[in-house]
């Protein structure tokens, strides 16, 4: 009996160990962000607030869109106390990440991880800096990877984590760590009701994000200008008309001179291919219109009227880029 319960001590102590070492070598980059003069907040005034980290020693900050989209003003407190005004340099809603800077120099930076390496059960660390109390830490696993979220914009994140480590309020935008401190997510949402269903945007995608906010303040993608929503399609059908899916994107409508009108894209047209890419369902086509299509003509398939159409379209920047 005495051996059973020192061993069990021996694995506590291994556990906690672990976790206080990801611990203290992430927590010294995590902050506390406060932001006001938005349109709509937690509070009347439109303030808000989460977590976020700093990723680079000259200031740059990583955070959840949601946290600092539409702020007049946005403010980051540090770990040893001090309040530094913050900038905004870029966000996108489709991934819900977003980079804001402090002007100070020397600051303490996170180290990043790869998220591409993680294995379902693996210890993961989350941590915020929620109303400012500094370093509130969760520990759990991962509990899934190549998970799907739909972000706030309408678009899917892919590759999300899943992980069972609580994420209390205020702690969107910091840290999801491994045993080494290493960053391995940017913890973005709970499922409200259901315990146990928190979400990290992998790191990864915010390697690829990251270069592209700070050089343009945002992530360029295709736009093509047409409403839409998915249609299913008969097996037989399907076959006949030689679609690599049983379901395609039905246009319900086209915009006025939208690279789609201008391509001959007209409403009831059912999209099933897009620069060689089957295109099934929307979010299909959200993949597919990225910012390489951008300027480049692209061959369109359509089914109208039982009758393949091939067509040729320009896809551009849109105006609104929450539009497809």
């Amino acid at each position: 009996m005495k051996t059973a319960q020192a061993s069990d001590l021996e694995l506590l102590d291994a556990y906690s160990m672990a976790v206080v070492e990801g611990v203290e070598n992430a927590s010294p980059s995590v902050v506390h962000i406060q932001v006001n003069g938005r349109g709509r907040g937690r509070g009347g005034d439109g303030s808000g607030s989460g977590s976020g980290f700093i990723f680079a020693p000259d200031g740059f900050v990583l955070t959840n869109s949601h946290v600092v989209h539409g702020a007049a003003r946005i403010e980051a407190i540090l770990v040893d106390g001090r309040r530094l005004a913050a900038d905004m340099v870029g966000d996108d809603p489709d991934t819900d990440l977003a980079v804001v800077r402090v002007h100070e120099s020397g600051l303490p930076a996170a180290k990043m991880g790869n998220s591409e390496s993680l294995r379902v059960g693996q210890l993961v660390i989350a941590i915020g800096n929620p109303f400012g109390f500094q370093c509130t830490v969760t520990a759990g696993v991962v509990s899934g990877v190549g998970r799907s979220l739909r972000s706030q914009s309408g678009r899917l994140i892919d590759n999300v984590i899943q992980t069972d480590a609580a994420l209390n309020p205020g702690n969107s935008g910091g840290p999801l760590v491994t045993s080494h401190g290493e960053v391995i997510g940017v913890n973005t949402a709970i499922i409200m009701g259901a315990q146990g269903l928190c979400f990290a945007t992998p790191i990864n995608t915010a390697q690829y994000v990251v270069p592209r906010l700070i050089r343009d303040g945002r992530i360029r993608r295709a736009w093509l200008g047409i409403g839409c929503q998915n249609m299913k399609v008969p097996p037989h059908a399907a076959h006949v008309l030689g679609m690599a899916a049983e379901s395609g994107v039905l246009a319900i409508s086209v915009e006025p001179g939208s690279p789609a009108e201008l391509a001959g894209v007209q409403e009831r047209d059912l999209l099933v291919e897009l620069d060689g890419h089957a295109i099934s369902s929307i979010d299909d086509l959200h993949r597919a219109l990225s910012e390489g299509l951008i300027g480049r003509s692209v061959r369109l398939v359509v089914i109208r009227r039982s009758a393949r159409v091939d067509l040729a379209a320009v896809p551009r920047e849109p105006a609104d880029p929450l539009n497809n």
